[in-house]
């Protein structure tokens, strides 16, 4: 940065000094550049378009500035005296000055060579797209990774305590857990219910419409009856939840650390991730599994009207052919992956809220990231059970 310099480097100097002034007299080929007053940076807006019509006049071959009448000079005044002569000198004229204090030499050959240096071009060359591809994905597996140690830092606060406080194990809240039971269990049984009823009268209709080619319409039971237990019940009710109560969990943590809350419980000795995430895994535990009990019990309700309406077969009928086509396993097989899905919605939405910004659109991108990647991993997670309950023939 270069420092101001000036003939009367003081503030009083300053406050009294004249306002700049360009004087421009013209005769014959040779013209007369006077300025006077404080060319500050305050000031120099004052001069710039009377510089700016001089540079533009081309009614003479030779200028002499005469300085002798300014008072004060800074950076920016002399920026504008620089800009002049190289102006005119790239017309062709001959410049000349007059009347300057030694006192400015170093500042006129500093920012001279700032404006006579040709502007810097950079030449930014792109990457092969083979090479951004690799990048592209090794970005993606450091940021795997990277939320992957945040995720196993909050399981393990987590399946150690709550730990309200440093190093300590008590300060449960029951309270607290309660009342997240009540907003993400209570609060999404209608949406479960109906989505499930509609997803269960679907498969219903279409297995039957496929199956009455071949004169097995009554095996749609068993076609429903397995799918809702094993797959469809507990998947689309971990979507469902990972999409209304992920992100409100995303959204909630991720405003307090805008506000900084989550500084300020560190600050009074209490632990975020037991105050704000301990009670939230704990809520989700408990209410995915029994949602995931409501959602069955729907999407076989849904079965049952469509069939007897569109297949005949009376809802007796249905419950009796129903008991011969799933066993306890059938149930447990989709009652098993219910904790370990809210774990991995409540701990990614907890780590994609600790990772929110200063701004609002950080918050929102946060919670974007925080509903994608959870339905992902739950759906990958449903693939591993499925893959893992076929190798045991379970």
């Amino acid at each position: 940065m270069l420092l101001m310099l000036t003939d009367k480097a003081n503030n009083s100097s300053a406050s009294t000094a004249a306002p700049p002034h360009v004087a421009f007299n013209k005769e014959g080929d040779r013209a007369t550049i006077t300025l006077t007053g404080a060319w500050t940076t305050r000031n120099v807006r004052r001069v710039d378009e009377p510089m700016r019509d001089i540079e533009r006049d081309n009614g003479f071959s030779s200028a002499v500035v005469d300085l002798s009448g300014v008072e004060l000079l800074d950076t920016a005044g002399t920026w504008l005296i620089e800009r002049l002569r190289t102006a005119l000198e790239k017309s062709g004229k001959t410049v000349s000055f007059e009347g300057q204090s030694e006192s400015w030499t170093a500042l006129f050959e500093a920012v001279g060579e700032i404006a006579a240096a040709p502007p810097e071009v950079i030449h930014i060359e792109r990457p092969p797209l083979i090479t951004r591809f690799f990048e592209s994905i090794g970005r993606m597996v450091y940021a795997f990774g990277d939320d992957f140690i945040k995720a196993m830092h909050i399981l393990g606060a987590t399946v150690r305590g709550a730990q309200m406080k440093g190093g300590s194990r008590t300060g449960i809240r029951p309270a607290a857990i309660v009342h997240q039971i009540d907003s993400m269990g209570l609060g999404a049984v209608p949406v479960v219910v109906l989505m499930s009823t509609i997803i269960g009268a679907i498969i219903a209709q279409q297995g039957a419409f496929q199956l009455r080619y071949f004169g097995a319409e009554i095996f749609v039971v068993d076609l429903v009856g397995i799918l809702v237990l094993r797959e469809i019940g507990v998947l689309l009710t971990a979507i469902m939840i990972a999409g209304r109560s992920g992100s409100a969990i995303t959204a909630e943590i991720g405003s307090m650390k805008m506000r900084e809350e989550t500084d300020a419980l560190t600050v009074i000795g209490l632990n975020p991730v037991g105050v704000l995430v301990f009670p939230r895994l704990v809520a989700l535990v408990i209410s995915l599994p029994l949602l995931t009990i409501i959602a069955d019990f729907a999407a076989l309700g849904g079965a049952i009207v469509i069939t007897w309406a569109y297949s005949g077969i009376p809802p007796d009928a249905f419950i009796q052919r129903l008991r011969d086509a799933v066993d306890l396993s059938s149930y447990l097989a989709g009652l098993i992956k219910a904790p370990f899905m809210a774990m991995i919605i409540g701990v990614m939405a907890s780590v994609e809220g600790m990772k929110v910004g200063g701004s609002a659109e950080s918050l929102g991108q946060r919670v974007t990231a925080s509903v994608v990647k959870s339905i992902f991993v739950v759906i990958v997670v449903d693939g591993i059970f499925a893959i893992f309950y076929a190798s045991i023939n379970f």
